[in-house]
């Protein structure tokens, strides 16, 4: 186990009604005007908006109201926020929604703190002193972005996608009432836990020894989202699942359980290229990538996958031929994606395989060139894992 120090700043607040106290928890932080920002209807439609203006009125606080964040959330929408901020004198965000407009609200409350472009931030030109106050609504279980120091958005005129990992994008608090997502449909609610369990896995597959408690922690949680998961495929409505999907998609991500170790985030920087070409959901994109990076690198560690294989998904571990119970492993993982209508090709997702030496170019890497932890990879090898999953 590596060295690490984790803190957790984020209150939250979890249950029935809780967006009820959205007033309270702002006027709690120092909130006296507020920008409420939001996605493109389900969150006026549902009533929430309403509930969370007159919970901010009762606090005695002033609001300003700014939807329209999308799926792959653009900057185009950042920059109108950042203006309103200015304009308006606001000195706190609340983001009421899914990953998109949280992710679209802590841009926003960075770029209002800073004389340049926000986008220096996202593509590591400058990085974050301040931010104006924010917290979240959660509406959707997904990307975690409640809890976690990470931001991503698409530049719109060039069509990259870029994330932003700083502490200063940990929101101060997290409201979450579980009730909230069991108007999110099937196909996103699935897209959600697939998000969810790549966030896992990007913490579980590491080459670092002795992180056993962190192993057990993240397979336990794999298998809690399996689980509640099969219950939604037969009852979208569960409220007992739909609480233990939320509950779970914020623990993947916001690092509890990757300290101590160094996971591998390729997956999601190779399926970024992906979603901002194509306008995917994010959770379909992983659904294809994440299997095809997998098989890739599994030769890299065939242990680790059969301890993915053997506690995760029940397989009997085949001494002479380890790499069959490791490869039984993957194959359980797409056997669950179908079972939950993920698509497991580009093909499926309507990507054209002429485009992937684009793809693999354009993907985001570090200083030396690559991307990934697990194994390192340049361009032919990002390539490889596309066409696996052509």
């Amino acid at each position: 186990m590596l060295n690490f120090e984790f803190q957790l700043p984020t209150r939250f607040v979890f249950g029935s009604d809780a967006e009820l106290q959205s007033g309270e928890m702002v006027a709690r932080f120092g909130g006296k005007k507020v920008l409420v920002h939001y996605g493109t209807g389900s969150a006026l439609q549902s009533g929430l908006i309403d509930r969370v203006a007159n919970s901010l009125t009762d606090a005695g606080l002033q609001y300003e109201l700014l939807g329209g964040a999308m799926p792959n959330p653009r900057d185009t929408l950042v920059y109108e926020g950042i203006k309103l901020i200015r304009e308006k004198g606001i000195d706190f965000v609340l983001a009421a929604g899914g990953g998109s407009a949280i992710d679209s609200a802590k841009a926003m409350a960075l770029g209002a703190r800073y004389d340049g472009d926000f986008w220096d931030f996202f593509e590591g030109v400058a990085q974050p002193a301040a931010v104006v106050p924010f917290g979240v609504v959660l509406t959707v279980a997904a990307a975690g972005s409640e809890s976690s120091n990470s931001a991503v958005i698409t530049q719109e005129s060039t069509k990259k996608k870029r994330g932003l990992g700083t502490e200063f994008n940990r929101p101060l608090f997290a409201i979450m009432n579980p009730s909230l997502t069991k108007t999110v449909p099937a196909y996103p609610t699935f897209c959600g836990v697939t998000d969810i369990m790549a966030h896992i896995f990007e913490r579980y597959f590491t080459q670092i020894r002795d992180v056993d408690v962190t192993d057990r922690l993240n397979e336990a949680l794999m298998l809690s989202v399996i689980s509640a998961a099969r219950v939604l495929v037969s009852d979208l409505q569960n409220d007992a699942a739909r609480a233990e999907i939320m509950w779970a998609g914020t623990l993947a991500h916001n690092n509890l359980f990757g300290v101590g170790r160094v996971g591998d985030f390729a997956s999601h920087q190779i399926e970024h290229e992906l979603s901002a070409l194509y306008d995917v959901a994010h959770g379909a994109g992983l659904a294809v990538v994440f299997p095809a990076w997998m098989r890739y690198v599994m030769p890299k560690n065939i242990t680790r996958f059969c301890q993915f294989a053997i506690r995760v998904w029940g397989c009997e571990m085949d001494f002479e031929h380890p790499e069959r119970t490791a490869l039984r492993g993957i194959e359980c993982f797409e056997s669950f994606l179908k079972e939950i209508g993920m698509p497991l090709t580009l093909e499926a997702l309507g990507a054209n395989a002429s485009d992937i030496p684009y793809m693999a170019k354009n993907t985001r890497r570090g200083p030396d060139g690559k991307t990934g932890f697990f194994e390192k990879l340049e361009t032919p090898e990002i390539e490889a894992i596309l066409r696996i999953a052509t």
